[in-house]
């Protein structure tokens, strides 16, 4: 009997190498509250992304939400309509109105061609996506966020260890903010952060992530409980000693993808969007009319062959209720994304991913 295929499946380390972490959380008995594993997480992940400051956080929405509240974002902020819900829903937990832009047909990112016609006298800010961990055109973005004086917090969600010509693509922008979540490349269980230009903006951010603490008996903002505990950094150790070796199997089953869909009429992968380093996060298809199915009859197919992929990003955020009735939100403003929605299909992608699941998911493919 096969076993079901999923999009994706955590990577999990040998349960016996996770022990002596936990024994040393039993043996301190600090369970939280910015603990010896948490801070070595974060200076490790500095050293291996490459970057100066890094506040770790339960998750990534509520580093987003943690984000637009340290750079005190109001009024309206621009953003992409193809994404996961969580980014827009960290404005509207701000009072912030989402503005939304179509984005590009290359890279499914944030168009910045169309970003300038947007933007009001109530525009303060800029929020695009790395999709699928593909970086967005960070140089166009910038050169609009000067001219305008807007600041740029990107939603890194899906671009652990990325890199463009210049480095780290998490250096670029005021903010840029990870998910750490179990589907992610590097997980934590649950989790996220904010990567920070400097040290006083990682001060900032971390009084925000504790309710607003400065000190036992000061509060200087309303700040959230965004901590991460012990137990996700402990993890997140343990993780990043097998993040090199995942990404590497990843690269393995992205180019067997490439490799046997080449020919297959009507599928079209999406190149990258330049960068220098890869990580490989999700592997999404376009299914084109030319393919002998739509999208959704071979999405039903797979499934029924007991292979889960997703639409993903299907619906766009802008057809979700809270945000329909936006004009931002018409789909006759959003062309590409709504055509990319309609057809985007990720394929299972994930270590434990075995060279004969993987072709089960080909050849179902390349049947049509």
């Amino acid at each position: 009997m096969t076993r079901p295929i999923y999009v994706t499946q955590p990577y999990l380390p040998p349960l016996e190498d996770f022990i002596p972490y936990l024994q040393q959380i039993w043996d301190r008995k600090i369970l939280t509250n910015g603990g010896p594993f948490h801070q070595q997480l974060e200076q490790a992940l500095c050293d291996y992304l490459g970057v100066k400051h890094l506040a770790l956080f339960a998750n990534g929405t509520i580093a987003l939400v943690t984000a637009l509240q340290a750079l005190r974002i109001t009024g309206e902020v621009i953003t992409t309509p193809y994404s996961f819900v969580a980014t827009a829903h960290s404005l509207l937990w701000n009072g912030i109105k989402p503005v939304f832009v179509d984005v590009d047909p290359d890279t499914l990112n944030l168009d910045p061609a169309r970003i300038e016609a947007a933007i009001t006298p109530q525009t303060t800010a800029i929020m695009p996506v790395h999709v699928y961990g593909h970086p967005c055109d960070v140089k166009a973005i910038q050169k609009i966020a000067d001219t305008y004086n807007l600041r740029v917090i990107y939603d890194a969600a899906h671009a652990f260890g990325v890199q463009d010509k210049s480095g780290s693509v998490l250096n670029h922008g005021d903010l840029s903010v990870l998910s750490f979540h179990a589907t992610k490349v590097f997980n934590t269980f649950e989790g996220g952060a904010i990567v920070c230009p400097d040290a006083k903006t990682k001060l900032r951010i971390d009084q925000l992530k504790n309710f607003g603490f400065v000190d036992e008996v000061t509060v200087v903002a309303p700040g959230i409980n965004g901590k991460m505990s012990e137990i996700n950094a402990a993890f997140g150790m343990l993780q990043l000693q097998h993040i090199d070796a995942v990404r590497n199997r990843r690269q393995e089953i992205d180019a067997a993808y490439r490799q046997q869909l080449a020919g297959v009429k009507g599928i079209r992968c999406l190149n990258d969007a330049g960068e220098t380093v890869r990580n490989y996060s999700y592997f999404p298809v376009l299914v084109q009319p030319e393919y002998p199915l739509g999208r959704d009859a071979l999405y039903e197919k797979l499934k029924t062959h007991g292979i889960y992929a997703r639409r993903y990003f299907y619906p766009l955020i802008s057809d979700f209720p809270m945000y329909r009735g936006l004009p931002s939100a018409q789909r006759s403003n959003l062309p590409v994304a709504a055509d990319a929605a309609d057809k985007v299909l990720c394929l299972p992608i994930f270590p434990a991913l075995q060279p004969q699941e993987q072709q089960r998911v080909i050849d179902i493919i390349q049947g049509g």
